[in-house]
């Protein structure tokens, strides 16, 4: 049996139809954004008239229908306006077309703009004209639409239903547009490299794997766009960034989705303190775009994002807030100190055993934004030692709210080392480990060329406009983020 509620909406439709009115027209009349009509009559007094004739286009969102008069709200992507049409003023017969209107279709409306003795800002219904019908209606209680499957699964309703939901995607996309022109007036060149790739570099992830018919060749969606940009840097252009998909195959989370976009920067003759101060100007140039001030609200914390922001070695931070000395870096050595102390460590090297009591005692209480500094050489393959201390690279990890925002090195030059350095992944991966680099002949090949001293950077981007925008989760700043099937 057919759904009431739609069977009336296919009813009004059909209605239409007869009348020789068409519900889906191809063109709508020269509107003007909503927006725009609210701040020019912002000042207008009670029941006094403007003498303004406008028109303008939007969702129908409320219907009020009192016998020869009915007010209406219409919404577009800048404002929300009420309308109010009655028998004399648009005749009979359009009156009658308008019972068949409901609430979601798309309607034009012309007509002069005035406010009620009620206060409310209002266009006089000369005419109007439907633009699109809507055969489905929105979800009861849509006004206050909190059903998290639904909101993911559809955006659209969401959208239509929550202010803050279009508002934290106005802000997503201020923020990016912020992102680019903060890094084009520094000469940064924005360029675009593959997505499909024969070998998945650049990070420690698994990646998702799909054929080629033509070439019959297997190619990887990427997990980052570091080994093509360091191409770029070797060609010759020395500030060079992109924005863009990545894809990495596991978990999901409230930090994590299989699809995420990633800002990547590289900046010749830098180093990784270099993309320290650059990662605090964007971030600020980012709070600004969005009409933010420096402190933020995010889960239970305020968090104050002025900086300078604090720098702090690993080590240091770990045998600090785990108890376990991990200075000396020898896998046994941590080993057996946690073990005095109850805590199991996973198999691996030291560089691996530093990670894990992070990750479990440190990366949780870095709720200010910290630059957490110099990590083992082990478990960075793509960044250049310390000079004073070859065991530890130069990389940072910034931290907020416990959540890794950024990661940046001064980025590894010499090829030789680089080539040991894979061949030292390759052998992890031969052990089991999926997610270790494989051997990249071609990004060496390049390398061997020459690089310049680099520093690098990647920036989540879409775990920046959670914190920015004060959202739980990465889903609510994905527009249509990764979902289990659906569940009949």
């Amino acid at each position: 049996m057919a759904d009431p509620l739609i069977q009336s909406r296919l009813d009004h439709l059909e209605r239409l139809r007869a009348r020789g009115i068409d519900p889906f027209p191809a063109r709508a009349v020269d509107a003007e954004p909503i927006g725009p009509v609210i701040a020019r009559h912002g000042d207008l007094a009670k029941e006094e008239r403007s003498g303004d004739r406008v028109s303008i286009a939007g969702r129908l969102v409320a219907m009020r229908r009192m016998g020869k008069a009915s007010f209406f709200d219409l919404r577009d992507g800048t404002g929300r306006i009420q309308g109010h049409a009655t028998v004399d003023g648009i005749g009979e017969a359009a009156y009658e077309d308008l019972g068949g209107v409901d609430v979601g279709d798309f309607l034009s409306v012309t007509g002069e703009v005035f406010r009620t003795k009620r206060g409310e800002l209002t266009i006089g219904v000369e005419a109007f004209a439907f633009l699109a019908k809507a055969v489905r209606p929105l979800p009861e209680k849509w006004h206050g639409l909190k059903d998290v499957e639904l909101k993911h699964r559809h955006r659209s309703l969401d959208l239509v239903a929550n202010d803050e939901t279009r508002d934290a995607f106005v802000a997503r996309s201020r923020l990016i547009s912020a992102l680019r022109r903060a890094l084009d007036e520094q000469g940064f060149v924005e360029v675009e490299t593959p997505i499909l790739q024969p070998i998945p570099g650049g990070a420690l992830a698994r990646p998702f794997v799909t054929h080629h018919n033509a070439l019959d060749i297997d190619l990887y969606m990427r997990i980052a766009l570091e080994l093509y940009l360091k191409r770029v840097l070797v060609g010759g252009i020395d500030r060079v960034y992109e924005i863009g998909k990545c894809f990495r195959n596991e978990g999901v989370s409230t930090e994590h989705n299989p699809e995420f976009t990633m800002l990547e920067i590289y900046q010749a003759y830098a180093d990784y303190e270099t993309m320290m101060d650059l990662a605090e100007r964007l971030v600020v140039a980012g709070l600004e775009a969005i009409g933010g001030s420096r402190t933020v609200a995010f889960r239970d914390y305020e968090i104050d994002l002025a900086p300078p922001w604090p720098r702090a070695r690993m080590l240091d931070l770990v045998t600090e807030r785990s108890g376990v000395d991990v200075s000396s870096l020898s896998a046994d050595e941590i080993d057996r100190r946690a073990s005095e102390k109850g805590i199991d460590l996973p198999a691996g090297g030291a560089g691996v055993k530093v990670e894990a009591l992070f990750e479990r005692f440190v990366e949780p209480t870095l709720v200010s934004p910290t630059f957490v500094c110099d990590y083992p050489v082990e478990i960075s393959p793509l960044a250049k030692k310390r000079a004073d201390d070859d065991r530890l690279v130069e990389r940072f990890e910034l931290f907020v709210a416990g959540m890794e925002v950024a990661n940046a090195f001064s980025e590894l030059n010499d090829p030789i080392d680089q080539r040991a350095r894979f061949a030292a992944q390759e052998r992890q991966r031969d052990a089991g480990d999926e997610e270790a680099h494989r051997v990249d002949e071609d990004f060496l090949f390049a390398l061997e060329h020459g690089m310049p001293p680099t520093g690098g950077m990647g920036i989540g981007v879409d775990r920046l406009a959670m914190l920015l925008t004060g959202r739980d989760s990465i889903r609510d700043v994905i527009l249509f983020p990764t979902l289990r099937g659906r569940r009949d």
